[in-house]
């Protein structure tokens, strides 16, 4: 696979960089990660297996994420696949985390976050 810049992933998909972030503490597998971003996003994004297989495809095609070998605590369940952010995962992650730290505290969306708060 060609090495690709991480700024042709951006802006990423915000399911994207949801699964990305679960991956980034650890490999997870597809149920794991249902419930890791349910809970992070307090429930405002529940995946529905359809989708979250057809995002996780997408992210092992664009090489940001990997499968993963289950971890020995996962002994006797072969039927789930663990995956794990690859380096360059990592990288588009932190370029798309950096994007939104400049996005949320540039002074326009200061003024706005202060005019609009009740």
């Amino acid at each position: 696979m060609s090495r690709r810049a991480t700024e042709e992933f951006l802006p990423l998909k915000p399911v994207d960089l949801e699964v990305l972030l679960a991956l980034a503490t650890e490999d997870r597998h597809g149920y794991g990660l249902v419930q890791q971003i349910a809970e992070h996003t307090s429930g405002l994004i529940v995946l529905d297996p359809g989708n979250l297989y057809r995002v996780i495809k997408r992210l092992l095609t664009d090489g940001l994420i990997d499968e993963s070998p289950a971890p020995p605590a996962a002994a006797g369940d072969e039927r789930r696949r663990y995956y794990r952010i690859t380096p360059l995962g990592g990288r588009v992650l932190a370029a798309e985390l950096e994007r939104l730290r400049a996005l949320i505290s540039a002074p326009g969306a200061r003024a706005a976050a202060q005019r609009f708060t009740p």
